[in-house]
């Protein structure tokens, strides 16, 4: 049976990418902030998950990390469903630095670690969440567009030293567009093709036992991604959207 860490299962995305995993009778390891939510999943499948809190913003995440590995017995698969993310027009400081230490500080501490031991077992998969966002900067979103893109673009790193390295590790750099979970404000802001979290699981699982080097969900926003490409900066920093 497959052994995944899951970082990021307390809630949204990679909490259903568990649920999705525990059905075909995966070995998990899950990890978060939120010790009451990772023990109300182990508790409901006690033969397939060990669970031990993480943060990523801590110094100690990468330690914590392998202690989780050692708990499940090893590792397989990684998956990084954790990360931060607000609308920030205003550009209030705090939110702009806590996105960036979240999803670029905190990325590198459990990323590497992750690749490390791959690199030492052998090989394996490594897979992210980063976004669409990272594909232009969004003015209303600006350290959470970087950031975005900083993530995919130091997976393509990654793949790279490990092909300098002859070192079996696959990566996966998963690309959603809007998705209804907790970091979407969606009481105050309408988003278009919003997606239904559960529905974001079910294509991850395909795309992950494909091995997909980039997916990004679904038809729709490939299709926006494939445009937003296309359009020049000059007239991209131009344009106004709102959400």
């Amino acid at each position: 049976m497959k052994k995944v860490i899951i970082l990021g299962a307390t809630s949204g995305i990679g909490r259903d990418v568990a649920l999705r995993m525990l059905q075909r009778g995966w070995l998990l390891g899950i990890a978060g902030r939120r010790k009451d939510l990772l023990e109300e999943l182990r508790k409901k499948y006690p033969e397939n998950v060990v669970a031990y809190t993480i943060d990523v913003m801590k110094e100690d995440a990468a330690e914590r990390l392998g202690r989780l590995i050692e708990l499940r017995g090893g590792m397989d698969l990684f998956f990084l469903a954790s990360g931060t993310g607000r609308q920030n027009p205003e550009l209030d400081e705090d939110i702009e630095v806590c996105t960036a230490e979240t999803n670029v500080t905190g990325f590198i501490r459990v990323t590497t670690a992750a690749y490390r031991y791959f690199e030492t077992k052998g090989g394996g998969h490594l897979a992210v969440i980063s976004s669409i966002a990272g594909t232009k900067g969004l003015g209303r979103a600006p350290a959470y567009s970087a950031t975005k893109r900083f993530q995919s673009t130091y997976i393509n790193a990654l793949a790279q030293l490990a092909h300098i390295k002859n070192t079996n590790v696959r990566f996966t750099d998963i690309r959603p567009g809007f998705v209804d979970t907790a970091l979407l404000n969606t009481k105050d802001h309408r988003y278009p093709m919003l997606m239904r979290s559960e529905t974001v699981a079910g294509i991850i699982i395909k795309a992950l036992d494909k091995k997909k080097r980039i997916v990004i969900i679904d038809w729709r926003y490939r299709l926006l991604v494939f445009f937003w490409r296309l359009i020049p900066r000059w007239l991209w920093e131009r344009m106004k959207i709102r959400n």
